[in-house]
């Protein structure tokens, strides 16, 4: 469903001067600013685990095709680096990219001034700060697996004028 609302247009692959229609994937539409920061549309929801765009969007939508609304909501171009993984794929993950997965990622300071809630990373090296809070590889990308499993979700009253003001843009130039 989504990507039948691309364009099409001639392209020579090869350089043989031969033309084939092909979809335009590089054709993009954005949210606008006003729609994207309207609370109102949105629920927040966190991803438990296991759940996917299709399986979201047929509990919500109750169409696994409209799975694309919640990625593109998101800002998700890369289903598999920016949707959160399921524990054993973050297992494999972890044990792939790193040879100690427990080893240390970096160390982290409370700020002084300000939200004193918010950590600052300083790098791998605690030297100049003694009272660093050592964070591992393993709780690095546990934490960026959360901050991923947090979205937002349309609400199912305005998909459908959500898909039709998509379709509309998506048709209204070629390029």
């Amino acid at each position: 469903m989504y990507f039948a609302n691309f364009p099409l247009i001639p392209y020579d692959s090869v350089g043989n001067g031969e033309l084939k229609l092909v979809t335009n994937l590089m054709k993009r539409v954005a949210l606008r600013t006003k729609v994207r920061s309207n609370t109102l549309l949105y629920d927040t929801y966190d991803v438990k685990e296991g759940e996917t765009p299709e399986m979201l969007a047929d509990k919500l939508y109750g169409d696994s095709n409209l799975h694309w609304i919640i990625m593109y909501v998101n800002s998700i171009t890369d289903r598999y680096h920016q949707w959160p993984l399921s524990t054993p794929q973050f297992l494999a993950f972890i044990n792939d990219k790193y040879s100690d997965p427990d080893g240390t990622h970096h160390y982290e300071i409370t700020q002084t001034s300000g939200d004193t809630k918010v950590t600052i990373d300083i790098g791998s090296d605690n030297t100049s700060h003694g009272d660093a809070t050592l964070i591992t590889n393993r709780e690095y990308e546990e934490s960026r697996q959360d901050t991923l499993r947090s979205i937002r979700l349309l609400d199912s009253a305005y998909v459908d004028q959500f898909v039709e003001e998509f379709e509309r843009l998506m048709g209204e130039s070629v390029l």
